[in-house]
């Protein structure tokens, strides 16, 4: 993943490796760099995984999916959501417990040539121990139904995660509505 995210000029703030898929929050330096790397990752450690355990076909469940983070409010929810999926896996009791994940990077200053601090993690706190003192104390606030709820709707779809505000400016910007719209015949009125 570094390897592809330095080739493709990505700069990942949060990941976690669980066994059927991966979960990552990067910024690309342009519109193609995430799916690029992500296509890189696929091509090189899945041939990779295979020839070393004499396995074949793919390692992850479906497709890649990806969606657009409003920095504000949003971010740090989502790194959260990626750190904690351990543990809502029920892997481990706390995320500082599985390896494969940046959050002993961000909460604790484990060394991770992976992670690049994006500016909302930066601005948690003036010095690196109240930065993960502050990281740290995301963590134990609950993360709601809804909230993960939503953070799942927009990977899957594909829609903005962020505010109303937000999505009109990626509708603005892109020239066309951004979103899911429910499928099917309209309800009917009762």
């Amino acid at each position: 993943m570094r390897e592809g995210a330095d080739r493709y000029k990505c700069a990942i703030h949060a990941y976690v490796l669980m066994t059927n898929h991966v979960h990552v929050l990067a910024t690309p330096a342009d519109g193609e760099g995430i799916s690029r790397m992500m296509q890189y990752v696929g091509r090189r450690y899945v041939p990779y995984i295979n020839y070393h355990y004499g396995t074949s076909g793919s390692l992850w469940e479906g497709r890649y999916k990806a969606s657009l983070v409003q920095e504000e409010g949003y971010q740090l929810n989502c790194m959260r959501y990626i750190e904690l999926n351990s543990a809502r896996a029920n892997m481990v009791k706390h995320p500082r417990e599985y390896r494969w994940s940046s959050y002993c990077a961000n909460a604790e200053g484990r060394e991770d040539s992976i992670i690049t601090p994006q500016k909302v993690y930066l601005s948690l706190g003036r010095t690196v121990g109240r930065r993960m003192e502050a990281y740290r104390a995301l963590f134990r606030a609950y993360i709601d139904d809804e909230e993960l709820d939503q953070i799942r709707a927009a990977w899957q779809t594909g829609t903005p995660l962020g505010n109303d505000h937000f999505k009109a400016q990626v509708e603005a910007k892109l020239k066309t509505k951004v979103g899911y719209a429910r499928r099917g015949r309209p309800a009917k009125a009762v």
